[in-house]
Formats: structure tokens, C-alpha cells, sequence
């Protein structure tokens, strides 16, 4: 039974990027995205399809809280939270969490040259 194509043992082709002749059995297709884009390259022009390109075509899931969780046993104080605000921290208040915020700044000059301007 004979194919209903002729072999490309010794056809010439010409790369759809560079526009150089090569043996078609050398050309390698171009995907994107998973799917064939019908464009035939040479070895120096072929890319594989890039990982960012499958962006979002797969679930990933990356869970960060425990279901059920068990705090230590034994521990007398488990959480102190330092906030930020009134004007840093709680600074005139008392009884309430220690607070070990400092603020920190500086004054500096801006030296214009009008020379170049």
C-alpha cells in the first residue's frame, strides 16, 4: 500500500524564522503554550516553549495555615504584639504590652548645583 505522501528523506525546506534551506527531517515545530503553532525552525532558532508561558494552566495551591492547630503547653506567654501608631508604640499608657519600638530619624541638606541647570 503506498503513502499518500513523499518521503522527506532529501526534501529541502527553509526555516521559517531565518529563511535558510534545510532537510525538512531537521525542523523542529514551534509550541506555545502547549499548542502547535504550525511554524517549522532550524536547530539554531528552535526554543522550547518557556515555563512562564504555562502560567496558570495548572492549580497550584500553597496553603499557609494549620488546620486545628495546638498552641505549646507551658508557656505563660504566647503572643505580644508591638504597635505602631500613638505616635510609636504605646509610650504614655500603662499596664499594657512592654513596648520595645524606637523611632529613628534624620535631617540632611540638599546641595542644588545651578551651575549645570
Amino acid at each position: 500500500m503506498s503513502s499518500r505522501f513523499a518521503s522527506n528523506k532529501f526534501t529541502i525546506a527553509e526555516c521559517d524564522r531565518c529563511g535558510f534551506q534545510y532537510k525538512l527531517k531537521t525542523l523542529k515545530e514551534i509550541y506555545i503554550r502547549t499548542r502547535k503553532t504550525n511554524l517549522l525552525v532550524c536547530t539554531t532558532c528552535w526554543e522550547p516553549d518557556h515555563p512562564q508561558n504555562l502560567q496558570g494552566m495548572y492549580p497550584v495551591t500553597d496553603a499557609q495555615a494549620v488546620r486545628n492547630p495546638r498552641p505549646p503547653q507551658g508557656v505563660d506567654v504566647v503572643n505580644i504584639f508591638q504597635w505602631g501608631w500613638e505616635p510609636v508604640g504605646f509610650n504614655d499608657k500603662e499596664g499594657l504590652v512592654p513596648n520595645s519600638l524606637k523611632a529613628t530619624g534624620e535631617i540632611g541638606t540638599v546641595i542644588v548645583d545651578t551651575i549645570n541647570i
